[in-house]
C-alpha cells in the first residue's frame, strides 16, 4: 500500500539539505504537493497538510528531522477522525453490522472477508444475505460462506426486511457473536435504495453501519460515501481494491473529508486480505517505518502458540521437516498476500510492489514442492534424512510427482540449506549473523 506516496515523501525529504534553508523547504513542499495531488489526495486536504507541515517545521527550525516530525504529526491529524477504529464489539452480543454501498464496490466479498477476519479471532459469525436486488448476490455469499466456513442465513424471500428479521432472531437464539448484513446496492444512488436501507436500519438497529467504497473510483468514492452518510449516518468506511491503487490518496483524505473513520482496507483478492485501518500505524507505513504491531496481530490470529514453540525447538535442533513446511505454508495463506505482509516490515515497503504478483499458494515452485511432498510416505515427510542419500526413494518420489530426478535433488538441496540457515539464525548470535548477511547483500555480495 501507499508505494507512490511513500516514495514522494522520500523525494521531498531529500530536498532539505541544510538547517534554516527556507528555499529548500519550499522545494520540498512543492514536491510533496505535486506528488499528493498526483496520488489523488483531495486538493483541500493537500493544502491543509502542507500548511501544517510548513508552520510546524518553521516553528521547530528547518531541517530534515523537524520536517519529518512535522509531516508525521500532520498525517496523524489528517488520518485521525473521532470514532471507532477497526472492529468494535457491542457490550452485549450479537454485534450487528450493516454493510452498504453501490454495486461493483466489492460489498458482498468484503462482508465475507470481514466474517473471515472475525472467525480467525475466534468469533462466531452469521452472515445475512439481504441483497435481493443483484442477481446471484445470495448465491455468491453462500459460496463464500462455504469457502471460509462461516454460517449464513439465506431464504427465498422477496422482502429483505423479512430476511433480516428472521436472521436476527436466529442470531439471538443461537448465541452468535456477530451478525453481518449484506444489503442491496445500486449502480447509482436512488430514493428506492435509500428507503430500503433506512427501513433495514430501523429494524436491525446496527451497532455499526459500514459503507464499502471502491478505491479505484477516487474522489467519486468520497462523494458517494458522503451521500450515504447524509442519508443513513454511516459509522465507518471500508475501502476495497486497495492493492490495485498504488496511489493511495483516497485513504488519506476520505475520513477527514467525511468526518467518518476509515475502518478497514481491502489489500488483495483473497479472504485474509482485509486490514484494520489504524491511523498511527498507517502513518508509520507511509513514513517507511513498517507496521510491526499489525504484523504481530495478524500472526497471532493464525499461528498456534503451542505449535510455534514446538517449531522453534525443531529449528534449533535442525529438525525442520516437510510436514512443518506444509503447516507454515497453510499459516501464511491465512495471513493474506505476501505483498501486504512485506509492506508491514520496516524498510521493506519498496520491495512489496515487486512482490505484488507473487502467489505463495499457486506459484509453479510451490506446486512442484507440494507434488513432491504428496509423493512421500508419512515417515519421509517427518524425517527428510531418509531421502537425502537414498537414490531409490528419490526415484520413486520423482516418478510419483511427475518431476525429474534432478528437480527432486534440487528441491531437497534447497530445503536442506534453508533448514541449516534457520538453525544458524535461531542461535544466540543469530541476529548478528543475519545482519552480517544483509550487509553482504547490500554490498553486492552473496552470503556464503
Amino acid at each position: 500500500m501507499f508505494e507512490s506516496i511513500s516514495s514522494s515523501f522520500s523525494n521531498a525529504i531529500k530536498k532539505i539539505r541544510f538547517q534554516d534553508d527556507e528555499k529548500a523547504l519550499k522545494k520540498a513542499l512543492a514536491e510533496l504537493k505535486k506528488s499528493l495531488l498526483r496520488s489523488d489526495v483531495h486538493h483541500k486536504v493537500v493544502k491543509e497538510l502542507l500548511n501544517r507541515v510548513e508552520t510546524e517545521t518553521k516553528r521547530a527550525g528547518i531541517g530534515k528531522e523537524n520536517f519529518l516530525k512535522a509531516l508525521r504529526s500532520a498525517l496523524n491529524d489528517i488520518l485521525k477522525v473521532e470514532g471507532k477504529q477497526g472492529f468494535v464489539f457491542a457490550p452485549k452480543p450479537p454485534t450487528v453490522v450493516m454493510m452498504c454501498g453501490l454495486q461493483g464496490s466489492g460489498k458482498t466479498t468484503t462482508t465475507a472477508k470481514l466474517a473471515y477476519y472475525l472467525k480467525l479471532r475466534k468469533k462466531r459469525v452469521l452472515m445475512v444475505a439481504a441483497d435481493l436486488q443483484r442477481l446471484a448476490a445470495v448465491e455468491q455469499l453462500k459460496q463464500l460462506a462455504e469457502q471460509i466456513g462461516v454460517d449464513i442465513y439465506a431464504q427465498e424471500e422477496s422482502d429483505p426486511y423479512e430476511v433480516v428479521k428472521k436472521a436476527l432472531e436466529k442470531a439471538k437464539d443461537s448465541l452468535y457473536d456477530v451478525v453481518l448484513i449484506d444489503t442491496a446496492g445500486r449502480l447509482a444512488i436512488d430514493e428506492e435504495l435509500m428507503e430500503e436501507l433506512k427501513r433495514l436500519k430501523s429494524l436491525a438497529e446496527p451497532d455499526d453501519l459500514f459503507y464499502v467504497a471502491d478505491s479505484l473510483t477516487g474522489q467519486d468514492a468520497v462523494r458517494s460515501a458522503a451521500k450515504f452518510h447524509e442519508e443513513l449516518g454511516i459509522t465507518g468506511v471500508i475501502l476495497t481494491k486497495f492493492d490495485g491503487d498504488s496511489k493511495g490518496g483516497v485513504a488519506i483524505g476520505i475520513a477527514h473529508q467525511l468526518g467518518v473513520p476509515l475502518r478497514f482496507v481491502g489489500t488483495g483478492e483473497k479472504m485474509p486480505d482485509l486490514e484494520p485501518f489504524i491511523p498511527e500505524r498507517i502513518t508509520n507505513r507511509l513514513m517507511g517505518a513498517g507496521d510491526v504491531e499489525s504484523l504481530a496481530e495478524k500472526t497471532a490470529a493464525v499461528i498456534d502458540e503451542k505449535k510455534a514453540k514446538e517449531l522453534t525447538k525443531k529449528i534449533k535442533k535442525g529438525k525442520f521437516n516437510f510436514e512443518d513446511f506444509l503447516d507454515q505454508l497453510e499459516s501464511l495463506k491465512k495471513m493474506g498476500s505476501l505483498k501486504s505482509l512485506i509492506s508491514m516490515i520496516p524498510g521493506m515497503g519498496n520491495m512489496a510492489q515487486a512482490l505484488k504478483n507473487v502467489d505463495l499458494e499457486n506459484s509453479k515452485e510451490i506446486k512442484r514442492i507440494r507434488a513432491m511432498i504428496d509423493s512421500m510416505t508419512p515417515k519421509e515427510r517427518k524425517d527428510p534424512d531418509l531421502i537425502m542419500k537414498n537414490s531409490s526413494r528419490k526415484r520413486r518420489i520423482a516418478q510419483g510427482s511427475g518431476l525429474t530426478l534432478q528437480e527432486v535433488n534440487k528441491i531437497l538441496k534447497q530445503f536442506n540449506n534453508a533448514a541449516k540457515l534457520a538453525k544458524k539464525f535461531s542461535g544466540k548470535k543469530g541476529m548478528q549473523d543475519l545482519q552480517s548477511m544483509m550487509n553482504q547483500m547490500k554490498a553486492g555480495g552473496f552470503p556464503r
